[in-house]
């Protein structure tokens, strides 16, 4: 199958020309000497500085690290796009010690500025030297009290580079490595599980099966990566997944955070009471899942749903897209809101997407900042689904976002992860809004519906059922120990059944799909963020639709502020109150909208 996408591959050459590139070779080198050089100049002077020497030290801080996060950067997505060669994995491990190096250098400062005394600390925040350094230092001062000594501090940072990264180096290149064989030949498993979205059931159960059957060999190897850490004597069943929960446990109990997923709410900027309401008030709504997946059902004329059936379009001859066609697609729907934003995302076409699927490349979908001096690169793996096209638009979402910040410099760019969802859920909604507006044809206006709320189940509900597994593994590990593949099967079907309700028919061979979320291992309670990032774009949206375009530069200001000030400072921008406790129930009823609309919709057809 063509889709018009294989010869999109990005250019990396505007970071480095080569691995062999000089420049390279110099900003690891320099950056390690320049990291030693202001140790010599500044350790045990931190908590003396005055503001204007507290923000000069920044200053230096900010670009040795812009220096070593370009290398990173380089080696990694070089690496992304072929993860089982050995050169490319050899350059990014380099290139993780010498991060791993240069941070245990620095350590110091984090430490030092948090020792300070929190009435000298508001003082020096509050002179006009340190102003554009506020919000760095004072979320620097979050993680006071989970901070341990110097040599412990470093001890750890040096150990990870052959610990938890290492681990996770692992399971990318184990799960990038899974290809699915299928009509008697290979394929890789991003082409594999597209095919759950054909028109035809059996196709889909094929696929299904064949996945699963994929999943299996490797599975002791990414169970594993969860124990070893904690209890070194493990069988070789537990692998991958149980090392990073023991790791997890371990960094937890050192540093006293009181739950598994303390640090990464410290992390998001985000209380945990505020994280428990948004759980709380989207598994309370799991009847809107289950209402759409009975219309389904109904609609495909099956008496149930299996798990291969929940993505089959509505429209059984859904015709494919190509990639010129999705690229307009989603260039027009973003002119539609912002001239600019359009501008800045077409900028990603000239050499900063790679796009086609082909073997040992990473799963999935990303978009990778680089650093502030340097274009942000998307990661795809197109196969010419209609959902691609809103692929495509999420991932935009975020190279928009990314390119507006990069004017607040590396250091107060990133936003937490309770933000960084909302830029590119908001271009699929755009997106979608100017395809739904196209759209007057009954039933295709139906299919279009039906795959907006499968998009946005997936991200709401589906994620924070993934992050009730979470929740459960994790603690488990903590109780009972070392789990088995079974035991993480058996908490999987749990929680994805509970989403489903008797929607669905959840098999017990789905008990192996946790196997390849790459969230789990890279980066512990990160998939809350996609119902935090959905539900405050639904919010955020739904203010444009009442503004219309006056409300455009207010979100503009949003995606260019970064990081730079606190999430609820600055959702405020956008006249959203992150505070309301009805925050997520407003999101939670404009997806109960589309559902009723899809009810009538489905009504008047039949």
């Amino acid at each position: 199958m063509t889709t018009g996408a294989e010869t999109v591959r990005w250019d990396l050459s505007a970071l480095y020309a080569s691995p062999d590139d000089p420049a390279l070779a110099d900003d690891l080198s320099s950056a390690l000497d320049d990291a030693k050089s202001f140790s010599a100049r500044f350790h045990g002077r931190i908590g003396a500085l005055s503001a204007s020497e507290l923000a000069a030290a920044t200053d230096e801080l900010e670009a040795i690290n812009e220096r070593i996060d370009r290398a990173g950067a380089f080696a990694y997505l070089r690496f992304a796009t072929d993860t089982a060669d050995p050169a490319r994995g050899a350059l990014l491990q380099t290139v993780e010690e010498r991060s791993t190096a240069i941070a245990t250098e620095l350590l110091f400062v984090e430490l030092e500025w948090a020792a300070v005394p929190d009435v000298r600390a508001a003082e020096l925040l509050a002179e006009p030297a340190l102003a554009r350094w506020r919000h760095f230092l004072e979320a620097a001062r979050r993680f006071r009290p989970h901070l341990l000594s110097e040599p412990e501090e470093k001890v750890l940072a040096e150990k990870t580079v052959t610990g938890r990264s290492a681990w996770s180096r692992l399971f990318t290149q184990v799960t990038d490595a899974i290809s699915v064989e299928l009509d008697g030949q290979r394929v890789p498993l991003e082409e594999a599980l597209s095919r759950l979205h054909h028109p035809d059931r059996e196709v889909r159960r094929a696929a299904g099966h064949a996945v699963t059957r994929a999943l299996e060999p490797g599975l002791t190897v990414r169970t594993y990566i969860f124990n070893t850490i904690l209890e070194p004597g493990l069988t070789v069943r537990t692998y991958i997944f149980n090392t990073i929960l023991a790791d997890q446990s371990t960094d937890d109990r050192l540093r006293a955070f009181p739950t598994w997923i303390s640090s990464r709410n410290l992390s998001n900027e985000i209380d945990e009471s505020t994280v428990e309401a948004l759980v709380t008030s989207v598994t309370s709504r799991y009847d809107l899942p289950a209402r759409w997946y009975r219309l389904k059902a109904r609609l495909l004329g099956l008496e149930e749903l299996t798990e291969h059936d929940r993505y089959a379009p509505l429209l059984p001859d859904e015709r494919e897209v190509d990639w010129p066609e999705a690229r307009s697609t989603v260039l027009d729907a973003y002119r539609s809101f912002s001239p600019q934003m359009a501008e800045i995302a077409a900028g990603f076409f000239e050499r900063y997407i790679d796009a086609p699927v082909v073997p040992g490349k990473q799963g999935g979908a990303f978009s990778h900042p680089a650093v502030p001096t340097a274009h942000p690169y998307v990661l795809l793996n197109f196969t010419a689904r209609r959902r691609d096209v809103m692929t495509l638009a999420h991932e935009l979402g975020h190279g928009v976002h990314q390119v507006l910040a990069n004017g607040q410099g590396l250091f107060n760019a990133a936003t937490p992860l309770t933000l960084a969802e909302t830029a590119s859920i908001f271009g699929e909604t755009v997106t979608f809004a100017r395809l739904l507006d196209d759209e007057h044809e009954p039933s295709a206006r139906l299919a279009l519906i039906a795959s907006r709320i499968e998009d946005i189940s997936a991200s709401v509900f589906r994620q924070t059922a993934m992050n009730r597994f979470e929740d459960a593994v994790h603690n488990l590990r903590r109780s009972e120990g070392e789990l088995s593949a079974e035991r993480f099967g058996e908490e999987w079907l749990r929680t994805q059944r509970e989403m489903f309700g008797d929607s669905v028919r959840i098999s017990d061979e789905y008990a192996t799909w946790w196997s390849y979320i790459p969230h789990f291992i890279h980066t512990p309670g990160y998939v809350y963020a996609y119902a935090f990032g959905n539900l405050l774009a639904l919010a955020i949206y739904a203010r444009y639709e009442a503004e219309g375009a006056a409300f455009v530069p207010s979100y503009l200001e949003l995606l260019a502020a970064g990081g730079s000030d606190r999430p609820e400072a600055l959702a405020a921008i956008v006249g959203v109150d992150l505070t309301d406790p009805d925050f997520w129930n407003a999101g939670l009823a404009v997806i109960g909208d589309l559902v009723d609309e899809a009810e009538k919709l489905a009504d008047s057809l039949t």
